[in-house]
């Protein structure tokens, strides 16, 4: 990954910035010559977005990218001075270099000393920072516990982030997070505000007489795209009073018997 960020920066940038950030290719012990160059990386790189179709790194800008690279830079021999260092930017960071070091958090070494950074980041308030854990992002759905991915979930859906983005979305579903996600939607209707139709994605496989009760007063709602989302969710529960009650429903049943709708159909809406 080094290498293809490298190439990705080289296009991106200017000879003279490439010619500077050469000298940081595998930075001895030197904390100070690492936050100084992370520091001032935009200056020297400006802030356009990156011209690259490679995920993650397409909607990115130049200097979340070099930042990134320059982590990669930095000596792991020492697993104690890597993780204090690394962690010191994390506790200096002002907004963007946040969001470059959480970006991080799939290249750096020793992924699982990151953990609980990563469930600290989840409780920021900055949408960027928020966005650069959530979108994208494959550390979460690997390393953080279950009751720090239901955290992620829900911050993402309270926070009205653009939840498809989040990988592991569908392998790290869970009947805890179906039951928060039942309670918020009734939060939701309490306050007579809107249901994100994805939503009921994440509870479609733990749909039980409870979610059932909920999803019968959802379907009283004007909202088609969130009815579409519940028709879908129960097609592929194996609750059968659910699947029994979705038949007395023409205009939905059929949508779901024609397979004319899907989660990344619903999404769009």
């Amino acid at each position: 990954m080094d290498a293809t960020m490298a190439g990705i920066i080289k296009y991106n940038v200017s000879p003279d910035t490439w010619m500077w950030l050469q000298q940081f290719k595998k930075l001895p012990n030197d904390y100070s010559a690492l936050n100084t160059a992370f520091m001032i990386i935009p200056r020297k790189t400006g802030k356009p977005a990156v011209d690259v179709t490679i995920d993650p790194f397409k909607n990115w800008t130049i200097d979340r990218l070099c930042r990134v690279w320059l982590l990669l830079q930095w000596d792991t021999t020492d697993k104690d001075k890597y993780y204090q260092t690394i962690d010191s930017l994390f506790l200096s960071a002002e907004m963007n270099e946040s969001v470059a070091l959480y970006s991080a958090l799939p290249f750096l070494a020793y992924p699982e000393i990151w953990i609980k950074r990563c469930a600290e980041g989840i409780r920021s308030n900055i949408g960027s920072v928020l966005e650069a854990i959530m979108y994208n992002n494959p550390y979460p759905s690997v390393y953080l516990d279950q009751a720090a991915w239901n955290q992620l979930i829900l911050k993402a859906f309270f926070t009205e982030k653009n939840v498809p983005l989040i990988i592991g979305l569908d392998r790290r579903a869970n009947k805890e997070l179906a039951l928060i996600l039942s309670d918020y939607v009734r939060e939701r209707w309490a306050a007579g505000r809107k249901v994100n139709p994805t939503l009921w994605r994440l509870v479609a496989g733990f749909i039980d007489d409870k979610i059932f009760e909920d999803i019968k007063i959802s379907l009283t709602h004007d909202d088609m795209a969130e009815k579409e989302a519940i028709a879908l969710a129960i097609s592929e529960s194996g609750f059968e009073p659910a699947k029994q009650w979705l038949s007395n429903i023409p205009e939905l049943k059929s949508i779901v018997i024609d397979k004319a709708l899907n989660w990344n159909k619903i999404s769009i809406n």
